[in-house]
């Protein structure tokens, strides 16, 4: 299990008054996606007008990327117990490592229909990226040994960029176990990711990637359920590109989809990174994945 080099701590200041430098770096574009194993792993339990509608939207987004031709991918995604625990769980975490191993295990990878192997990483992007995070007042948690993916990752990047030639930065959001980050916190860590990138030229065209959600239920008797009218709220906050609702949540609102929900602070990190609403390209309640099932594109 890898361990940071720096524990995440609460912010002094935030980062309302944010200022980028002067790098030629840019955020091309924003996508954010659920990462259910059900994608990938037993796609044919969805109804097939579901399965469609849902793979369809990852090859539009397959297809924006290719297009946009990023020089790197700042990945956000919560983890399952696969890196961190209990006794050692960042709110944030950002990976500095030239690749990443994923799944984490042979058996994982047939269970999500994903071979085991090595995903190349950015390491100067992500180094920048943590240096940044602590000059702008967030305090992440370092690894530099490689964090090793799970579906968090694994699930999207399979229909994303299926010969895994993207440079990836991980970044880990605690979405997992309480205390959670803000979904504010969240937001605002995304607008300090824009600023890190427009700081910098090591990776001038830049792809941020928000995975996760929306509402279900882990290991608890509601698995399955999925709850709709949460998730399409969400989605018309994230449509309408205003902060002031993207941020007006409460845990217990959360709780409410479910403790999977807590993986929309994820997409919260890909909205404040891009700054401007988003398109719902899809969304399915899909209860035989578990999940509430959603792809979205910011509108950069």
């Amino acid at each position: 299990m890898n361990q940071p080099r720096h524990a995440s701590q609460p912010s002094r200041s935030g980062s309302e008054d944010m200022e980028t430098g002067a790098g030629a770096g840019r955020v091309v574009g924003a996508f954010t996606t659920s990462h259910s194993p059900g994608i990938t792993g037993f796609p044919e339990r969805a109804e097939p007008e579901q399965r469609s509608a849902v793979e369809g939207a990852f090859g539009d987004v397959r297809d924006r990327i290719e297009k946009l031709a990023p020089d790197a991918v700042i990945a956000v995604s919560v983890e399952h117990f696969t890196n961190f625990f209990l006794g050692n769980l960042p709110a944030f975490a950002i990976g500095t490592a030239a690749s990443y191993l994923g799944p984490v295990t042979k058996e994982m990878g047939e269970f999500l229909g994903v071979p085991q192997h090595h995903y190349p990483g950015h390491a100067a992007l992500g180094d920048h990226l943590y240096r940044f995070a602590l000059e702008a007042d967030f305090d992440p948690a370092l690894v530099e040994g490689g964090l090793a993916f799970d579906e968090n990752f694994c699930v999207p990047l399979k229909h994303l960029d299926p010969e895994s030639t993207l440079p990836l930065v991980p970044v880990i959001v605690n979405g997992v176990n309480p205390p959670w980050p803000t979904a504010r916190r969240c937001y605002d860590f995304g607008r300090m990711i824009r600023a890190a990138v427009e700081a910098q030229s090591s990776a001038q065209r830049v792809v941020v990637l928000g995975t996760g959600g929306l509402s279900h239920w882990v290991g608890m008797p509601e698995s399955g359920q999925v709850n709709e009218e949460f998730d399409r709220d969400f989605l018309a906050r994230l449509e309408s590109g205003e902060r002031s609702r993207l941020i007006d949540y409460t845990q217990e609102q959360i709780d409410a989809a479910g403790n999977g929900a807590h993986e929309i602070r994820t997409w919260l990190v890909a909205a404040g990174a891009a700054g401007v609403p988003f398109d719902t390209l899809v969304y399915e309640p899909v209860p035989a994945w578990l999940t509430g099932t959603a792809v979205a594109a910011a509108r950069l």
